[in-house]
């Protein structure tokens, strides 16, 4: 299937347009104090022909029901149950991507330059600067700022790539006063209709 770009996307996102569209998929988080637990995501970016992408994400963490045959009905259709599987809200947020009109010296001319400003409701608003080529991002946190009531969080870094027609993602996180490590990460399939 051949890619096209988004209608009406401004020249400035080409570098970005494979990100446009629906996403859902399953991912994991972890940390130091956080058991391992699945999570369900639901992903939009989209665009107004202005020169970002919004970006809009929700993670809802992954409830495994006491009885999990409950799950599917005797015909094989999901149940009622299946949409008790999903939990609560884990996290969200929402933010723009941006291509820089300037490219930093030395960055190779495959790559470029991108932003992504994000804030969720825990009180924290985040930049993001690096380099996106060849379907993959790889960004590091340039500022983070937080509420009196937000979490400690003092660093970041992301990666997503397109791989086989799939978004993946992984983010490292230095927080409570530990050093940057794996944080989340999943693995998104585009949404058609």
């Amino acid at each position: 299937m051949a890619f096209t770009l988004p209608e009406g996307l401004a020249p400035e996102m080409y570098p970005l347009a494979w990100l446009v569209g629906r996403w859902h998929g399953e991912g994991v988080v972890g940390y130091p104090g956080i058991e391992e637990t699945a999570f369900t995501q639901d992903v939009v970016i989209d665009h107004d022909g202005g020169p970002y992408l919004s970006y809009t994400s929700t993670i809802r963490l992954v409830v495994v029901p006491d009885d999990a045959s409950a799950i599917a009905d005797a015909d094989g259709t999901p149940s009622d149950a299946e949409a008790d599987a999903e939990g609560a809200v884990w996290s969200t947020e929402q933010g723009y991507w941006r291509i820089p009109p300037e490219r930093p010296e030395g960055m190779g001319s495959a790559l470029s330059p991108v932003e992504l400003l994000l804030a969720d409701p825990s009180g924290h608003v985040a930049v993001y600067v690096g380099a996106t080529g060849n379907g993959r991002i790889d960004l590091v946190s340039d500022v983070i700022a937080r509420t009196a009531t937000g979490a400690e969080v003092s660093a970041g870094k992301r990666l997503y790539g397109l791989v086989n027609g799939e978004l993946m993602w992984a983010h490292d996180l230095a927080a409570f006063g530990h050093e940057l490590q794996s944080y989340a990460s999943a693995r998104l399939s585009r949404v058609v209709g």
